[in-house]
């Protein structure tokens, strides 16, 4: 994948998407997308379900729809499900439409992400977005996180709270991974940027990896630190995705990018991610005293750490959280995955 196309996918993604309101949006995303990308990259895009991915496991909670263009992966007393692409990639723009199960999920985690622990076990690479369910009448969480190397020691968790009720209709999320920066988004809107710096070293993501997209019960720890466990009175739990695009390098033979990948974001992006982080992060790795006593050696620490408890959870939540039925409830409790 050229640099230039990595460096104005989301810049152009988001001046057409705003001024084509007539055309639908996941149309006018793939044309723009598929615009920017070199021919092997678009192909790899258009794969059909049966083309482009495989299921992991679920037998029959995983299923197809609308003629293979929308997957729904479901969480039962039996089992959950998942799928992953067929393929690897080596740096490239990876996207979902998803919709979230609505009603009690507590325990539920729906996960989108990349990984290649199935190649590397010990010195996997992971790229995570991971959507964690909640009682009834509260919020879904997002949480990213970043492994690199093998450094599951060192969770670089952040979580959020969306403007949106992700349980009503479709959410574009996606991750754009290159040599020297990934950034995560929500609906066009960046919400995370993770830079390689030396500091960082083998612990920034650089393997080739893998799609993947799961169900499962994690009543152990997702919601209230396993306080709130999944009711199976509710089952099954179905989340849906649509819009699935693989825009990446598909790696070579011996693990390397066809072309090197590099992507900087435009001055309007930052700003809106700035704005995002300010009013909806509500925990994040750099400001936990009580993991990390001394701070990761990435994170750059200023001023707005007083935003921010011991524990890393936002001192002020009542603006962070989204909201639901235009209700914003305030957030108790501390620590990554304690909070409600």
């Amino acid at each position: 994948m050229a640099r230039r196309s990595l460096l104005l996918i989301p810049a152009i993604l988001a001046a057409v998407l705003l001024a084509a309101p007539l055309q639908p949006r996941a149309a006018a995303y793939a044309a723009t997308v598929d615009s920017l990308l070199p021919p092997a990259a678009a192909a790899a895009a258009a794969l059909s379900f049966e083309e482009g991915y495989t299921q992991l496991f679920g037998d029959s909670n995983l299923m197809l729809h609308g003629g293979g263009k929308r997957v729904h992966i479901a969480l039962d007393e039996r089992t959950g499900a998942g799928f992953a692409s067929r393929g690897a990639y080596h740096h490239g723009f990876f996207s979902a439409s998803i919709k979230l199960p609505a009603d009690y999920a507590a325990g539920v985690v729906v996960a989108f992400y990349m990984s290649n622990g199935d190649v590397y076990e010990r010195t996997h690479d992971e790229l995570d977005f991971e959507f964690l369910g909640n009682v009834r009448g509260r919020e879904w969480r997002v949480q990213t996180n970043v492994y690199g190397n093998g450094s599951t020691a060192a969770g670089r968790e952040e979580r959020y709270g969306l403007w949106f009720d992700p349980t009503q209709d479709f959410h574009r999320y996606a991750i754009l991974w290159s040599h020297d920066r990934i950034t995560f988004y929500v609906d066009e809107t960046p919400i995370r940027e993770v830079v390689r710096t030396t500091s960082m070293g083998a612990q920034f993501p650089s393997k080739p990896m893998s799609l993947y997209a799961t169900i499962w019960d994690g009543s152990s720890w997702a919601t209230s630190g396993g306080r709130y466990k999944v009711n199976y009175k509710y089952a099954p739990y179905v989340a849906e995705f649509t819009d699935l695009g693989l825009h990446g390098c598909p790696a070579a033979a011996d693990g390397s990018p066809a072309q090197p990948c590099e992507a900087t974001m435009p001055p309007g992006q930052r700003s809106a991610m700035e704005r995002f982080r300010a009013r909806y992060m509500t925990y994040g790795y750099c400001y936990d005293r009580v993991r990390y006593p001394a701070p990761l050696p990435e994170c750059g620490v200023g001023a707005e750490a007083e935003a921010f408890l011991p524990s890393g959870e936002a001192r002020s939540t009542a603006d962070r959280r989204g909201s639901r039925h235009g209700k914003r409830r305030r957030r108790t409790g501390g620590g990554a995955d304690s909070a409600l």
